[in-house]
């Protein structure tokens, strides 16, 4: 029969969260009343996720179908493998580590049979730190300003999207991309539900801080050239305040003569502009970066096995 719902959900060393998590969202499921099914992407975990997603297959085979990666392809990419794959007519995203609860799934349902084609989730009394609760707000405003994407909250992966959005988003070849972005560059009526979030109860992040900002450069540079254009702004505009200076000192030597004071100065606007073009040289390189990876046509990721009943 084919699934009405495909729940989605991208695991990297999640042992002590998957036994609660299955129980949890099996139970939801049920209580819809409709089919569906359930998609782990096994993310190269060095821990038992594996064998535990092998065993969630063993209870419900039909429900229940993994993908099991060779190595550590990243989040998005365990949700790309699971796209090109989803038999539903909605497709539902899910972090493995509970912080978003199985439970608010049917909000996002009934707000895609409201009519929205995509659908994202925005946290309610974000249960993180300090730090990146402000720094996400900060990203999502310059995010905002560069890309012209709305999104309230960008780190929410509990979101529902309609089979045809997913299907765009699985004819994407780029190598590196941010899904939720992409869905909503493609969407033609998206919306926003509160979500509950919870404190993790096991097992730590797997985002680093490196990782986070890794994730923002390609968010940035992937759907928007603003920062090479504020750069080439930015420039125009340094080397006209530069060639007045210029002009000025020319000015100062033949009025007054030759001096030896100001050398700090110089050299501080020297610092300065050297700095500017390291900047600059770092911007071009993220956007040559991202040529470089398309042009090698490596895969996006490597499929070792996959778990799943097919009909006789």
């Amino acid at each position: 029969m084919q699934p009405y719902v495909s729940v989605v959900i991208p695991v990297y060393n999640e042992e002590e969260n998957l036994e609660a998590l299955f129980g949890r969202l099996t139970k939801v499921l049920d209580v819809l009343g409709r089919p569906y099914e359930i998609l782990f992407t096994n993310d190269g975990s060095r821990d038992r996720s594996g064998a535990l997603l092998r065993e969630f297959h063993r209870r419900r085979p039909r429900e229940v179908r993994v993908i099991d990666f060779n190595g550590n392809f990243g989040q998005h990419m365990a949700i790309m493998a699971a796209f090109e794959r989803v038999r539903g007519e909605v497709v539902v995203t899910l972090d493995a580590d509970l912080q978003n609860p199985p439970e608010e799934i049917p909000k996002l349902l009934a707000a895609i049979e409201a009519g929205h084609d995509v659908v994202g989730g925005y946290r309610k009394d974000r249960q993180d730190s300090f730090f990146r609760r402000y720094a996400s707000k900060l990203i999502n405003a310059i995010r905002a300003r560069i890309t012209h994407i709305t999104m309230r909250d960008q780190g929410c992966m509990l979101r529902a999207y309609r089979r045809r959005i997913v299907d765009l988003i699985a004819s994407n070849s780029e190598t590196s991309t941010f899904i939720p972005a992409l869905a909503y560059s493609y969407a033609a009526n998206p919306t926003e539900v509160e979500v509950e979030h919870a404190a993790r109860a096991a097992g730590r992040s797997k985002y680093s801080l490196y990782q986070l900002v890794r994730l923002n450069f390609d968010l940035m540079t992937g759907f928007s050239v603003v920062p090479l254009q504020l750069f080439t702004l930015f420039g125009i505009a340094l080397s006209a305040l530069s060639g007045l200076f210029v002009v000025y000192l020319v000015i100062r030597r033949l009025v007054i003569g030759p001096e030896a004071e100001g050398v700090f100065t110089l050299f501080a606007i020297l610092y300065f502009l050297v700095a500017v073009g390291i900047l600059g040289l770092g911007i071009i390189g993220e956007y040559i970066g991202r040529i470089y990876q398309e042009v090698r046509r490596r895969p996006r990721f490597v499929i070792r096995e996959i778990l799943e009943q097919t009909d006789a």
